[in-house]
């Protein structure tokens, strides 16, 4: 009998990553999610039979009990996705640098604890997928954003070096930009679906080997880009 997979989910809202952990439940993985609240996770939980646990993904300690609990819970986990950030706008001039700091702290050194914590138990195991939650604001910064986009270029540039670092240790490392806002349309066409977002995290982490990207763009059809 094959064995159960494991994902792990950061950053659990619900929207992305709402709709990741029931298409997840839906192909028989086991789940578990994180979030700073976990009081907000309650029907989810009861929905997909996942697991939940409170951390701060830009906090150390809060990533290392994360990660412990989830090895003695479930054994470990074959997929972590990495959803969190936070958006500081206004003219530059006038941003707080202590605003800023947590933009990047949960948006990028969030993601590099999550991910090297994952990285650790995968290269034990042989095998894992990592997935990084982009934005346009990976590629390109926009007017008044510059925390974000300082936050998840870096995000970017983290997966993408480790994607060349452990793609040849048979870890799939990819980063997904997710140009435009999500949600439930009427039209179904000017909004990214949460649930067709979902559908390609997990065709991703299906890839074969032979043929593994380490980044994908999705936008609906009205996104100008």
């Amino acid at each position: 009998m094959a064995k159960t997979e494991r994902a792990l989910i950061v950053g659990v809202g619900a929207g992305l990553s709402a709709s990741l952990a029931r298409r997840l439940r839906h192909d028989g993985v086991e789940v578990a999610l994180a979030a700073r609240d976990v009081g907000k996770l309650g029907g989810l939980v009861k929905e997909t039979g996942a697991r939940a646990y409170q951390c701060d993904a830009g906090r150390p300690e809060d990533v290392a009990a994360l990660f412990n609990a989830v090895d003695q819970e479930l054994g470990g986990v074959d997929l972590v996705v990495y959803n969190p950030s936070r958006r500081t706008r206004g003219p530059f001039v006038e941003l707080d640098p202590v605003e800023v700091e947590q933009t990047i702290m949960v948006t990028a050194y969030g993601g590099f604890l999550v991910a090297q914590a994952a990285a650790r138990r995968m290269l034990k195991q042989g095998h894992g997928t990592i997935l990084f939650t982009g934005a346009s604001a990976s590629v390109k910064g926009y007017a008044q954003s510059a925390p974000f986009a300082m936050g998840k270029f870096a995000l970017r540039g983290l997966a993408q070096s480790m994607a060349r670092e452990l793609a040849p240790k048979n870890i799939h490392v990819a980063h997904f930009v997710i140009d435009g806002s999500i949600g439930k349309d009427p039209d179904g066409e000017s909004r990214l679906d949460p649930d067709a977002i979902a559908d390609t995290y997990l065709h991703v982490h299906r890839q074969p080997r032979s043929a593994w990207t380490w980044e994908v763009e999705l936008r609906p059809w009205v996104e100008r880009f």
